[in-house]
């Protein structure tokens, strides 16, 4: 009996640490590693670093938890010759519970020069989403229940997004909206199927020379959504030597962080993020963790964009 009772206040407490989670805006995938994954953010970034890049990043959420996140990114960008037009290609892996989502999306930048390193972009992204829902992964499946006998496979929906961003070689800002399709979305509280809101973000970062040898970037990023408190993402890293790097972040009433990275070399960084949950919820899971991997081909030198940090 002490058992039956103790399995029913764990399940409450994760029920209430999903529904936070939710109320926070989490429909979307979420980085802690935002700042070296912009265009999955914001179509906007697209060409920005001079050259063409390409980042892979895979993020396994509240490890130990049955069913909880896990996110796969892939984008590759870079500007064309004029190098006022960029152009990108993004992919995102979703999972949650028995839900699996599929993002594919274009994105295009058109820049404009504002004086000496200094950019205004403006970008758009256009792309589908693919849904999948295997209803007996889920934690209430019954054989008899006709609803959850009616998988969804291969559901396309269409989306469209937008964003601007301005940056020099020392600091940036952009906002963005990554789709205005309302769209249905799997819902892990409600095990159902609901409709997205519309979700905005602001991002900025700020590159400091502290000597030759040592460079700090403290970088944010809030995420707002209709009927929902902000959620906010403010890190700090520091750069040593040009190859390593080591930070810390905060996310609001969610986590926080340790961040490292290394540039094995000019064109090629790994990174690395720990996230250690400071709700109710870090009694049952051993953390996030997220890795990510930028290779940046045939570097040439730029006037814009520094490669220090974004």
């Amino acid at each position: 009996m002490k058992l039956y009772i103790k399995s029913l206040e764990t399940y409450f407490i994760l029920i209430c640490s999903f529904i936070t989670y939710c109320a926070s805006a989490q429909q979307d995938p979420q980085y802690t590693q935002y700042m070296y994954n912009t265009m999955a953010i914001n179509p906007a970034y697209a060409g920005s670093t001079g050259s063409l890049e390409a980042t892979l990043l895979h993020r396994s959420q509240w490890v130990g938890i049955s069913g909880a996140p896990q996110t796969q990114s892939f984008s590759i960008h870079g500007p064309l010759r004029n190098e006022k037009v960029g152009l990108g290609l993004s992919v995102v892996n979703d999972k949650i519970g028995p839900s699996n989502e599929l993002y594919a999306d274009g994105n295009f930048s058109y820049s404009l020069p504002l004086g000496y390193e200094k950019r205004l972009a403006f970008g758009l992204k256009a792309g589908m989403r693919m849904l999948n829902v295997d209803w007996s992964k889920g934690r209430y499946y019954n054989n008899n229940d006709v609803l959850l006998n009616q998988n969804i496979d291969n559901q396309m929906k269409l989306a469209v997004g937008a964003g601007i961003y301005y940056y020099t070689d020392k600091w940036y800002i952009g906002a963005s909206i990554p789709n205005f399709i309302e769209n249905n979305y799997y819902d892990d509280v409600q095990e159902s199927i609901d409709y997205e809101r519309l979700h905005y973000f602001l991002m900025g970062g700020y590159v400091f020379d502290l000597n030759p040898n040592l460079k700090f970037k403290p970088a944010f990023l809030v995420k707002a959504v209709s009927g929902a408190p902000l959620s906010a993402d403010v890190s700090a890293n520091f750069m040593i030597a040009e190859k390593f790097v080591i930070g810390g972040a905060y996310r609001t009433d969610d986590s926080v962080s340790i961040l490292a990275g290394f540039q094995i070399s000019q064109s090629f960084y790994i990174g690395y993020a720990f996230d250690y949950t400071v709700s109710e919820l870090n009694k049952y899971n051993d953390g996030s963790h997220e890795i990510i991997l930028r290779y940046q081909f045939n570097k040439g030198e730029s006037k814009i964009k520094s490669p220090r940090f974004f």
